[in-house]
């Protein structure tokens, strides 16, 4: 057997609010029965990657998260706009010769990048 990532926690203060927000930015539903305590969103697919669980925590994000999930998209501009107006906030741009990426925080403050490949030149 080999290991693998089944899911992917996140801490929050409010584990349904939070699960809402990622539900919209990755085109899936939160599970039944999520509270504000605890909340999922099951991958379809094993290419959509893995699941994601959301708990209630009493400390908010404070500093940079040490893990952090990267989207990729090709359709760049127009995700980066459908994030922000889902209530993600852009913390910087940054591009090297074959990526480009946008670091956000989620509405709890949790960092995550949008990525996209850039043409061969």
């Amino acid at each position: 057997m080999s290991t693998i990532i089944s899911a992917v926690s996140i801490d929050t203060a409010d584990a349904a609010a939070l699960a809402a927000f990622w539900a919209e930015a990755l085109g899936r539903p939160v599970n039944p029965g999520g509270t504000a305590n605890y909340a999922a969103i099951d991958a379809a697919d094993p290419a959509d990657g893995p699941k994601l669980t959301f708990h209630k925590v009493p400390d908010s994000t404070t500093v940079n998260n040490r893990l952090r999930l990267a989207l990729r998209t090709d359709r760049f501009e127009a995700e980066s706009q459908r994030l922000v107006e889902l209530g993600a906030k852009p913390l910087g741009d940054y591009e090297k010769p074959a990526l480009r990426w946008t670091t956000f925080a989620d509405p709890d403050g949790n960092h995550f990048d949008l990525v996209t490949v850039l043409p061969a030149a």
